[in-house]
């Protein structure tokens, strides 16, 4: 009796312990899925890896690979293409999907029925996407040509010129994620305070005022988190891209994951590849940290 009740008992030893062992086969799991391949990526960033057959051959080159990383012609095509995406299709997602936000929060029917139209380029998956862009931007048949041809406009080559590719997939990616943007936010304007929007609009404040000076900084939190679900989704963007240029013309559109892609499964490279997917994981760590600063700042106000 006084094992299964006293303190030092079975009963009492596994409830003081049951948050350790109860948790066991979480961490067991996320171990083998996440902590072995960062690990054998690790030891990948290090060696040179060759097939010969059914067998593998690793050899320690760790130097061979810190210069392919520093010689590669490509690379800063890659990441500036990518910096630019992130920058350029966030920005413009975020202030459409606010407005949005802000203007269907005043709509008094009808709410129902726009978040289920914002929710339908969500749910399309990234493939059909870009094989439906890839068409709309075709140069002889393509709808967006058709309709500069309506209006006397030559056709143009939306996704083969080195010019307007980059911007051809950005303004994809937009369309894709702006209802991201605007149900996050949405639900925040929803649960603004009524009262105190009454209390502004009864006090003289202008509309601009009521949203600038109140409801903008009510919703910083959402704001910012929105902000960082679609950096950190903007950085991981591949389907997309691969479908429409496959990083043409020349490396107008390589973006920093494709060029992973191609130097693992096309250059065969998974050495450098590692070390290389290594430095794009610290990248984002690296932005992670700066924004949970910037967003307990945001808190803090």
């Amino acid at each position: 009796m006084n094992a299964h009740r006293g303190p030092r008992g079975v009963v009492g030893w596994l409830n003081a312990t049951f948050r350790y062992w109860s948790l066991a086969p979480a961490v067991l799991l996320f171990a083998v899925l996440t902590v072995y391949p960062v690990l054998n990526l690790f030891r990948m960033s290090v060696s040179t890896i060759q097939f010969k057959g059914n067998t593998d051959f690793w050899s320690f080159t760790p130097r061979r690979n810190w210069d392919a990383l520093f010689s590669d012609p490509s690379l800063s095509a890659a990441v500036s293409n990518t910096l630019i995406f992130v920058a350029v299709a966030v920005t413009v997602e975020m202030l459409l999907g606010l407005a949005l936000a802000l203007l269907v929060g005043r709509m008094t029917r009808g709410k129902g029925l726009m978040r289920t139209l914002m929710i339908v380029p969500i749910l399309v998956p990234p493939v059909a996407i870009g094989s439906m862009f890839k068409l709309m931007y075709n140069h002889d048949f393509g709808v967006f040509n058709q309709l500069l041809g309506l209006i006397g406009l030559e056709p143009v080559s939306w996704l083969g010129s080195t010019s307007l590719a980059l911007w051809s997939v950005i303004a994809v990616d937009i369309w894709h994620w702006v209802p991201f943007v605007f149900l996050i936010l949405f639900a925040a304007v929803e649960g603004l305070p009524v009262d105190l929007l009454e209390a502004a609009r009864v006090d003289g404040a202008t509309r601009w005022q009521v949203v600038w000076r109140i409801m903008i900084p009510l919703l910083r939190p959402a704001i910012v988190v929105a902000f960082l679900f679609r950096t950190i989704l903007a950085f991981k963007v591949f389907d997309e891209v691969y479908l429409l240029t496959s990083g043409g013309p020349g490396t107008s559109t390589e973006l920093i994951n494709l060029h992973l892609y191609k130097v693992f499964f096309e250059q065969n490279q998974l050495g450098y590849g590692a070390l290389l997917s290594l430095a794009v994981i610290a990248a984002i760590v690296s932005f992670l940290l700066v924004a949970r600063r910037a967003a307990t700042a945001v808190r803090a106000q």
